[in-house]
């Protein structure tokens, strides 16, 4: 399961943003075999994009939707958007908002970071592409 792999990558040892955390987890997890440039994409997107808008967590999830459904580009057909949308509207209905600033008051805890709002990705994100890839979930 996705979650196995935030494990692994959500550590000091890997010092890696919520973004990138997810990018990392998922590329193992679904085999995407994703190049540095790609992982290095997402370290722009951590801390809400370094404003805190929206939540790394998504912001990640979204990049993994995008590259495993996208064939060609964006405007080829609009399942990429309702799976993002599907994302977005579950992560909020769990936690009420998508916006980083407002989760990290709510959720971030010191010894824990970030983990609620990247589990919370993490469930919702593997529960899609295990659904959309035809994947049995254990």
């Amino acid at each position: 399961m996705l979650i196995d792999n935030i494990n692994k990558y959500y550590t000091k040892e890997y010092d890696l943003n919520c973004s990138e955390v997810m990018i990392y987890a998922a590329s193992d997890e679904y085999n995407m075999n994703l190049t540095s440039e790609t992982f290095k994409t997402m370290s722009s997107f951590g801390g809400g994009m370094g404003i805190e808008s929206v939540c790394g967590a998504i912001t990640g999830s979204l990049a993994v939707i995008g590259i495993l459904f996208t064939i060609r580009r964006a405007h080829e057909g609009d399942r990429v958007k309702k799976l993002c949308q599907e994302l977005i509207q579950k992560f909020e209905g769990k936690l009420s908002t998508n916006n980083c600033g407002m989760l990290k008051a709510k959720y971030k805890k010191e010894d824990v970071g970030c983990r609620v709002m990247i589990e919370t990705a993490a469930l919702i994100l593997d529960e899609i592409v295990c659904r959309e890839l035809n994947v049995n979930v254990n």
